[in-house]
């Protein structure tokens, strides 16, 4: 059964897409589907969520406040040492990504029973041994229908 939904935030809860101005970061842009499948479906379902992406964000941050979200780790490259340190049966993860950073944590997690998602325009590696392939890209409505699809596989 599955207890934690980790996921991704470049190219996963977003288009992947960076907008910067001069002084840095100025927008990223998230889709409402997926933050209703986590807020008002995942989390009422009993899933942990849990973020963990390499690059810093202050928006990242304001985005998990409002969805409750209170896993987060950023600046995370070494991503699958942190999740076992808030994880320690990987059988009991659902993990979304869409890049080869994505797989140290995918590859594991699937050899350990878990699931493994991503979105529809993930990189030909991480599709390969994704379980779940979403109908929508990134930052459109992936995180949505990886979540739907779990809910109606438990």
């Amino acid at each position: 059964m599955i207890k934690y939904l980790v996921m991704d935030v470049d190219g996963t809860l977003t288009d992947g897409k960076i907008y910067m101005g001069s002084s840095g970061e100025i927008f990223k842009a998230f889709d409402i589907k997926d933050g209703c499948g986590i807020k008002d479906i995942a989390i009422p379902y009993g899933f942990i969520p849990v973020i963990i992406t390499a690059r810093k964000s202050d928006i990242v941050m304001n985005r998990c406040k409002e969805l409750s979200i209170t896993e987060v780790h950023q600046g995370v490259r070494d991503k699958i040492d942190k999740l076992k340190e808030i994880v320690s049966d990987l059988s009991k993860v659902a993990y979304i990504g869409d890049d080869i950073l994505d797989l140290q944590c995918m590859v594991p997690v699937k050899e350990a029973g878990g699931v493994v998602g991503c979105p529809a325009d993930a990189v030909k590696k991480v599709k390969e041994i994704a379980g779940f392939v979403a109908e929508h890209n990134g930052g459109d409505g992936a995180v949505r229908d990886f979540i739907e699809w779990l809910v109606d596989k438990e």
